[in-house]
């Protein structure tokens, strides 16, 4: 076990690496659609890479996630994502409910340093992915 500052001190080392290794510029929070999101996220039991949509206003992310699941069968084609899931309700750990679609890697550790450049290359790979089909089908999303 690891005590919070040392988990911290990892979780760093970990993101730093990340960027060093993959030195790309994310498109994450710069969707210029409101209330969608890209995500990274990686723990210590799983890697993941999300789309969200996360917005205060309902009706908008009603909007975007009828829009997403009408463009279901184009993302997980063998082009960019058959693995994706797709939760219309998902619960963050701060209690909101979003919107997400996502991949996950599980039996990997950001504790565990040798599962590290596995989880680099499926972050990047997915990320990817996930954004070429959002710059493939943008127009259609916004708003």
């Amino acid at each position: 076990m690891f005590s919070k500052s040392e988990s911290k001190q990892i979780r760093q080392e970990f993101w730093i690496a990340f960027g060093k290794s993959y030195p790309k510029k994310w498109i994450l929070y710069n969707t210029k659609i409101k209330g969608l999101a890209f995500k990274f996220h990686f723990d210590v039991k799983k890697a993941l890479v999300s789309l969200d949509v996360e917005t205060d206003d309902i009706e908008r992310r009603i909007i975007l996630w009828d829009k997403l699941l009408a463009l279901k069968s184009i993302l997980k084609s063998e082009d960019f994502l058959p693995e994706a899931h797709f939760e219309d309700a998902f619960v963050l750990d701060n209690g909101k409910e979003i919107s997400r679609i996502f991949v996950r890697r599980e039996k990997i550790s950001i504790h565990n340093k040798n599962t590290w450049q596995e989880s680099m290359q499926f972050l990047s790979t997915h990320m990817q992915r996930f954004e070429d089909f959002f710059l493939a089908y943008r127009e259609i999303l916004e708003i």
